[in-house]
């Protein structure tokens, strides 16, 4: 096959799959502009489309890994045992009050390991993704890049995203977007020099997991969810 983004074969698979997904998610996303007047209708559509969106990508992403599993926060399908797809829509909420800032999170998984990763926001059509020990790359207007995380080792003229409930020390520029995947992968591409999180479904985060740290983060994933730069302390 002819690759699209410079990665593995497998990589580009899983690129086009989202792809595919991702052209029936932005006319989901015109549908939703025009129910702003009722939000209960709007989470209805959205939940909607985010089933779609698993049911649509599943077959695609067989063919890539034909007996792996699938885990997303509302389904769980046991596989091989050694290969698992992660998938979630990130950033659901922003989705539901017409907000282009969200994402589909896709990662593969093989023996408890990612391997590879990728992060699409379908209405910019911009790619975030990474494969363990070959780094992370953005990808856009048909061009591939490197990503590096920041070099701010300066608390105060930092920027950090949140998305936490209870209150907490603030300190730098602060940022509140909604979509975690976005955060992490702004993480890994110096747009931000950390994130900090409440704990997430492990669906949500595990492409951006891999994406910092091929971009020379750090994550921690305890009580709380915490990625920086390396050279700021959270």
């Amino acid at each position: 096959m002819e690759l699209l983004i410079k990665g593995s074969t497998e990589l580009n698979k899983m690129f086009m799959a989202l792809q595919r997904t991702a052209s029936g998610l932005r006319h989901d996303f015109g549908e939703v502009e025009n129910l702003q007047q009722s939000l209960r209708g709007a989470r209805d559509f959205v939940q909607k489309a985010a089933a779609r969106i698993e049911e649509s990508i599943l077959s695609d992403l067989l063919l890539v890994r034909p007996s792996a599993g699938l885990l997303t926060p509302n389904v769980s399908k046991a596989g091989d045992g050694r290969d698992e797809f992660v998938l979630s829509l990130s950033g659901a909420q922003n989705f539901v009050r017409a907000n282009p800032y969200f994402a589909i999170s896709l990662a593969l998984r093989t023996n408890d390991e990612t391997r590879i990763a990728l992060v699409y926001s379908p209405i910019d059509e911009r790619l975030y993704y990474a494969e363990a020990e070959r780094g992370a790359y953005a990808f856009s207007a048909f061009h591939s890049a490197r990503i590096r995380v920041s070099n701010i080792s300066d608390m105060a003229e930092s920027t950090v995203a949140y998305n936490t409930s209870a209150p907490r020390p603030i300190i730098g520029d602060v940022r509140r977007t909604g979509c975690p995947a976005l955060d992490l992968a702004n993480v890994a591409a110096g747009k931000f020099d950390g994130f900090v999180s409440d704990a997430l479904d492990f669906a949500e985060i595990a492409a951006g997991d891999l994406l910092v740290r091929e971009a020379g983060g750090k994550i921690e994933m305890t009580a709380d969810l915490i990625a920086t730069n390396g050279k700021i302390e959270l």
